[in-house]
């Protein structure tokens, strides 16, 4: 491939055909999910009002390796494999001797990279007789996704959307229903669950904590219905490593190798699609990047939260699960970064962070949309507010080779575009964006409702 090559393309025939399971790679297995009475881990059984067997399967898999369905394939095939950029025009602005590049998701039908699981989720509900599912969303990413894939294979889907996402981005709900699902802003009166949310705080902004509450509520009272997330399990960050596995492919053509990756960080999915099988080769010695994931000063779990079991949503409707955590009763404030307001990170991620094999910056929101500004006007995509996140800590790592001279190779995900986020980009170019930083005091508070569990 020519050395000046700007855009890295595979062929339909390069897809990959398997996603990759890191778990069997690690040095030491992650801590089981508990079952909330019992402190007992959670078997197939429990999972199963909420989840098909196959994805429970997933999530629990020993093997390195999932073959992706042959139907699933066939969809991927409208947008899959995306293209890597190299950001010639963003390294020119910035003056800096590191190549940079990203690999954008923007391509698909919901415009990120949500529909690399929504597509085999709806599958797999599907082929077990499910006829509807229900899910949360936060910026409306996941909840476009699921509604286009449930649309692919004849399911219903109803979609519960943060409440300040929801009046931020009006143009998702329109989206969401052109794609045939039905949405409602969260906490709403439909379950006990926002009622009571709505009991206490009429005015609640909602998180994706909530949301999550109320869409399994729904779903485990009725037996046609299953629940699909979007991020933070495991079967959910394994439908994703499609990103970088292609990725791999894509370096390896332009003669290049990372020698730091970065991701934005909310549940997880999007940063572990990408960085989970450059992981395997440094664990493997074939690579030595720094993998660095990015999240908001606002709801930084990683960064402040602590390492303990917790519940998945605010309700304490989910299994308990040992992650990184800022407390289940937190509520970030209403950034224009909806996708990263979560109160937890993935328990997988959570686990590779404490073993020390990446590491965890946060950025406020000010500093990232002026990164995707910067990124807009020299490379042309005006990226999602969550992808700044990595793009800020982007520019600050090419500015640094600036001073130092060094030649690094930085590679980042672009998780998707921010056509539908205009309005957030308005209050940042006229001088209205407001940064909000988690202060101790916050943090404390929100843990003091954390689950007994011995350690």
């Amino acid at each position: 491939m020519s050395d000046d090559a700007t855009k890295i393309l595979l062929s339909e025939s390069e897809m990959p055909r398997r996603w990759y399971n890191i778990v069997p790679d690690l040095p030491a297995p992650p801590p089981p999910v508990l079952h909330p009475g019992t402190l007992q881990p959670v078997g197939p059984d429990d999972l199963a009002p909420l989840f098909p067997m196959a994805l429970i399967e997933q999530e629990v898999s020993p093997h390195r390796f999932v073959d992706i369905p042959d139907e699933v394939i066939d969809v991927y095939r409208l947008w899959r494999p995306s293209p890597l950029y190299r950001a010639r025009r963003l390294e020119k602005a910035l003056g800096t001797p590191a190549k940079i590049y990203y690999k954008y998701e923007g391509v698909s039908p919901a415009g990120s990279h949500k529909p690399n699981t929504a597509v085999p989720q709806a599958f797999y509900n599907a082929a077990a007789g499910v006829r509807r599912l229900t899910t949360e969303t936060g910026a409306g990413q996941w909840g476009t996704a699921l509604a286009f894939a449930a649309g692919q294979f004849g399911l219903d889907c109803e979609i519960w959307q943060v409440r300040a996402s929801y009046d931020q981005k009006p143009y998702r709900k329109i989206m969401i229903e052109t794609f045939g699902a039905t949405i409602h802003p969260s906490p709403s009166e439909l379950t006990e669950a926002g009622r009571k949310i709505l009991a206490a705080d009429p005015d609640s902004p909602g998180s994706l904590g909530i949301a999550i509450s109320e869409a399994v509520e729904v779903a485990a009272q009725h037996p046609d219905t299953n629940y699909a997330l979007g991020s933070v399990l495991n079967h959910v960050l394994l439908h994703q490593t499609i990103i970088g596995e292609e990725a791999l492919l894509q370096l390896a053509k332009a003669g290049d190798a990372p020698d730091v990756i970065v991701g934005c960080t909310g549940g997880g999915s999007n940063f572990a699609g990408l960085a989970f099988p450059f992981l395997r080769e440094k664990l493997a010695g074939r690579m030595s990047p720094t993998i660095r994931a990015v999240e908001p000063a606002s709801c930084p779990s990683l960064t402040k939260g602590v390492y303990a079991y917790d519940f998945g949503d605010t309700a304490g409707m989910t299994p308990l699960m040992k992650m990184h955590t800022l407390g289940h009763e937190f509520i970030p404030d209403p950034i224009h970064a909806g996708g990263l307001r979560y109160h937890g990170m993935s328990p997988l991620i959570s686990h590779v962070y404490e073993l020390g094999l990446i590491e965890a910056v946060a950025k406020t929101q000010r500093e990232c949309f002026e990164a995707g500004v910067r990124f807009a006007r020299s490379e042309g995509i005006i990226p999602a507010p969550e992808p700044t996140h990595a793009l800020a800590a982007c520019v600050e790592e090419a500015l640094r080779c600036k001073e130092t001279g060094e030649e690094k190779v930085i590679l980042t995900a672009l998780c998707g575009h921010g056509h539908l986020d205009l309005p957030a980009y308005g209050k940042f170019l006229a001088g209205d964006m407001v940064d909000h930083e988690l202060s101790g005091d916050a943090v404390q508070a929100a843990l003091a409702g954390l689950p007994p569990v011995p350690a």
